[in-house]
Order: C-alpha cells, then structure tokens, then sequence
C-alpha cells in the first residue's frame, strides 16, 4: 500500500506540470548566469522553436533527413552541416523522453552539437521512433496501439542501424563517431550486441551517462514505478494511453509560465527534475527551465519505461520481458535473453558522475567489466554533478565536453 501511494504521489505530480497552464506572469529580468545579450524574448522564442529553426537561429546551417527504418518507421534526422568534405561524421542519439533538442537548447558555445560543430565536426542528430520529430510510420498511425509496441530495444535494432547506413551513405564516409545519453547509450548496447556487424562502422562511442544496468537506480520514481510496470502497461492499454509524456501546447505553455523564474510554481519543476535524475542546484540554470520545459519531455513509448523498470526488478541488462508464454514464443526461452555485451568490439568511453540517480557509479563499473572494448572510465570531478547535467550543465564544457574532444580527435577518420 505505502509503495502504491507513492507512485501515486509521484505521477499526480507529473500529470500536474503536464496540465496546469494558465498561470499568468511577467518576466522581470535575466538570470545572472545567463549573457546580457540573451534575453527574456530569446527565451520563450527558444521554448518555441522546433530544432532546425532554433539552429538556424543561432546562424548555423541546419538540414533535415528523412529515415527509413526495416519496419517502416519514419524518422527525421537533423544536421549541422561542415563547410569541409572531410569532416569527421559524429551522430548523437538523445535520452528518454527527449529529442534532438536535447543537444542545442543551452546556446552556441554550450551546447554540445554546436560545440562539435565549431570544432569541425560534421553533426548528425537522431531521433528515436515516438518521439516529437519521429512521430510517423508508413501504414500506422500514432493513435493506433500497434504504432507504440516497441520499447529501446527496437529502437537499437531498427532505428540505429537505419541512421548509422543513412549517414554513412549520404556523407560517403566509411565510419562515424557516436555519442550517446543516458538512453542513447542503451540502444548502443543492444545494437553492438544483436547486429555486431555494425562495430565495424563506428570509430569509437562516447558513453555519457551509461545505462545498461540499473540494479542500484537511485531515483524514487523510476524505483516506485518498477514494481508496477507490467500492470502499469495493463492500465495504459485501459486508458488508451500508449504514449507517455508527449510534447506539445499544454507542455510548452507549462513550460513557460510555471518554470521561469518569478513564478512560485517554478520549484515544483525543479523538484521533479531533480526527482527523477538527482539534485544539483549549482548547475542548473533556472532561467532556462522554459527552454527545456518546451523541448522536454518529448514522449516515448509506455514500453520504453516498462523496459527499464524490467531492469531494475530482475537486476540483469536483457530483452523485454512479454511473460513466459510470449518470451517462450518469441524468444524460444521463458525467461527474456540478455543482451551478449560481449560482442561489442568498438571502443568505448564511459563518462558517469557520484550523484546521478540514473546512472549510478555502481551500475557504470558493472557494465564496463561486461564490454570488453571499455578502454575508458571516467568519473566528472564533480560531487553534485548529475543526470541531466551532462547535457544542461553550466559547467558541463569545462567538465566533461573538453575532455570529450580531446579524445575524439584521436579517432577521426577520413571518408
């Protein structure tokens, strides 16, 4: 009963930041922390804008790709073009719940698309299948319950190796450098595990906060939520729900007049941030909350969620559980295989840091033991340094994006 009342607790909140939305406000001034030149109309013009207009905003040049996937997903891709033909090629994959935003909402200068950009590279963002950008399908459309049957895993088996061949045959490049987040690094991992071919396509991957395993998750709503995740997919279908936390006007409107700064309700965002991914004042930008709030969360999958609450419960880093008849079915076994983290051959670097609730130090060295190409271990030297701070940290340049580029300039390769 007491851990019901807490997923209880815990989703009232979410669904209150998704649907309150009318209360009014003036914004006074800039944060401290932000430049003089950014001001308060930048920021909501920023909470509105879609990635490829944000982009150009900011006076890079911006493409958008359409991708096809086996199963007849439609993805869009976008890209920051270099002026050199042979440019290095990175493809960066976002988290849960988010989108290719994720890596241009802190700004020129910041953000890490742009910083690679400014560095030479050629800039490739994915998007997962469900998302805000990736929301279409040959023959199914999103209302439908059969569009939103899939979770990461097919997000690393269809939609990874769709970019990855996109990429490499509209650059003419032989391989690319890949940068994950948080989910982003899982679907690296089943990638590399069931199409190993595909190591032989990627230089080296950069891992910033690694999930893989998720045992010792410290966040008490992911760990509310585990115990109920089988029955949670029972009362979405009931609900008719397939979609968790999409994006759109109600989540842009929240955005904008609960999180910025004057607003009381402000640390009711706050506080479901750092609920979810650990707390770090020092690095968060609260002036830019309705920035994010407008991009993030950009929806997912129910399955996606119900997948990682699997990992929690068994403690093991496999496929998705469908229960003992379907796995017997689908799988030949009654239990979900694991993923053989074995047949990753590309090098890899694991960027993890003390307080994130993700992502925890524990679960990092776990996984590293189990890749055997996990050349490199690195921990921010940060103590409060957490989930989301590696993609929305003040510091996160000097931090982490530094050493970043100083080893991926040891890989680049040529087209």
């Amino acid at each position: 009963m007491f851990r019901f009342s807490k997923l209880v607790y815990y989703l009232a909140l979410v669904l209150f930041l998704q649907i309150v939305h009318a209360v009014d406000y003036k914004f006074y001034r800039s944060s401290e922390e932000s430049s003089n030149e950014y001001t308060a109309s930048d920021i909501l013009d920023d909470a509105r804008l879609d990635t490829f207009s944000l982009i150009r905003k900011y006076g890079y040049q911006c493409e958008i790709h359409r991708v096809y996937t086996e199963d007849k997903y439609i993805l869009e891709m976008h890209r920051i073009p270099s002026k050199s033909p042979l440019a290095p090629v990175v493809l960066l994959q976002h988290g849960l719940l988010s989108s290719s935003a994720e890596w241009v909402l802190m700004t020129p200068g910041r953000g890490l698309a742009y910083i690679l950009a400014d560095a030479g590279y050629d800039v490739w963002m994915g998007n997962a299948r469900g998302n805000t950008y990736s929301h279409r399908h040959v023959t199914l459309k999103p209302s439908s319950t059969a569009y939103w049957k899939f979770s990461w895993h097919e997000i690393g088996y269809y939609d990874l190796p769709a970019m990855i061949d996109y990429i490499l045959k509209d650059t003419g490049a032989s391989r690319l450098q890949y940068i994950g987040f948080s989910q982003g690094t899982t679907v690296f991992w089943v990638l590399m595990s069931t199409r190993p071919e595909y190591n032989d396509k990627i230089v080296a991957m950069q891992a910033l906060a690694p999930v893989g395993y998720v045992g010792n998750i410290k966040s008490p709503l992911i760990k509310a939520i585990a115990p109920f995740t089988n029955s949670l997919e029972v009362i979405f279908k009931i609900l008719g729900t397939n979609e968790i936390l999409p994006n759109g006007k109600i989540n842009e409107l929240a955005g904008q007049k609960l999180c910025v700064e004057e607003a009381i309700t402000q640390v009711l965002c706050t506080n479901l941030l750092f609920l979810i991914c650990g707390f770090n004042s020092e690095q968060l930008n609260t002036t830019m909350l309705p920035v994010v709030l407008g991009h993030t969360p950009a929806g997912a999958s129910t399955r996606q969620v119900i997948h990682f609450g699997q990992l929690y419960k068994s403690g093991k880093f496999a496929n998705f559980d469908h229960g003992w008849f379907a796995n017997k079915r689908i799988y030949g076994t009654y239990k979900p295989p694991e993923y053989k983290l074995q047949n990753i051959r590309t090098p890899v670097f694991l960027h993890y840091a003390d307080n994130d609730w993700l992502s925890t130090p524990r679960d990092v060295k776990k996984l590293a033991k189990g890749i055997p190409t996990a050349i490199g271990i690195y921990r921010v030297p940060l103590a409060k340094f957490n989930h989301l701070d590696f993609v929305f940290a003040i510091n996160a340049t000097e931090l982490i994006y530094n050493r970043l580029l100083n080893i991926m300039a040891q890989f680049k390769d040529e087209p």
